[in-house]
């Protein structure tokens, strides 16, 4: 009976120092491992899943290969040496079987040693191509060009770029406002260029009424002939007798205007 105690707390010993030892190590989803020995980095990537490892001289170190996201912000000058302050956004990854060499090569750290120094070069050569007016109509292309700077350098170090936005531009004030009043003019110039249309429209048309009145009046002269005044006399002379209640008019003072009137 007393053996049993003895077997069961030498088993829990064998258990804690397999549990202190760890002589496995586990790789989640998103990640890849590599194992050092004594501080040396192998060549062998491995995968997600359980991996065995020497205890007390081996460490399995993870190194991220899903889909990071990275924001930053700096100054630049452009063509025309306008300060541009410009905020990017990038999502990268980096490559599963380029693990071994950014443990190694970057310290597992390709952000701050590789990734964040090549955006801003790239940011600022790519800007001093461009106007400070071009970096506004022609932010497709700024955006393209500075994707293609980064997909090269990056690649050689095993970070692929998935994506690059420019977030925002920002000038100085007296740009800003120089491009307001150019705007505002602009809009002015467009709504006297569209009201100079329509006068000269409507001018048009009054020219085509006056036309058309001028050669109706000139077909109705040509139509008026010393008959056709005749009979408009008679129409009116009947319509006046027609009209006629057959008496006399009152008047006071003077002789009757009609004589032999029955």
């Amino acid at each position: 009976m007393r053996g049993i105690p003895v077997k069961i707390v030498a088993v829990l010993a064998v258990l804690v120092l397999l549990f202190a030892l760890a002589p496995f190590g586990t790789v989640p989803a998103g990640h890849r491992g590599v194992i050092t020995t004594f501080g040396s980095p192998s060549n062998e990537v491995l995968s997600e899943g359980i991996h065995f490892r020497v205890p007390l001289a081996q460490r399995l170190n993870l190194v991220n290969v899903s889909i990071q996201k990275g924001e930053g912000e700096g100054d630049a000058a452009s063509r025309d040496l306008q300060t541009v302050h410009t905020r990017v956004a990038l999502n990268y990854h980096i490559k599963p079987e380029s693990a071994v060499s950014v443990f190694r090569d970057l310290g597992n750290e390709p952000g701050e040693r590789i990734i964040i120094p090549a955006v801003q070069e790239a940011v600022k050569a790519v800007t001093a191509r461009f106007t400070a007016e071009e970096l506004i109509a022609k932010r497709t292309d700024v955006r393209d060009q500075i994707i293609t700077q980064l997909r090269e350098r990056l690649a050689r170090h095993g970070v692929v770029v998935d994506e690059f936005s420019i977030v925002n531009f920002n000038f100085s004030r007296s740009f800003n406002d120089a491009i307001e009043a150019k705007t505002t003019a602009e809009q002015l110039k467009l709504k006297a260029e569209r009201d100079l249309q329509r006068i000269e429209v409507e001018a048009k048309q009054r020219v085509a009424q006056a036309r058309a009145e001028a050669e109706s009046l000139a077909v109705q002269r040509q139509q008026v002939t010393p008959e056709l005044i005749r009979l408009r006399e008679m129409e009116n002379q009947r319509m006046a007798i027609e009209k006629w209640d057959g008496k006399l008019p009152n008047v006071s003072g003077g002789s009757i205007p009609f004589v032999n009137v029955k």
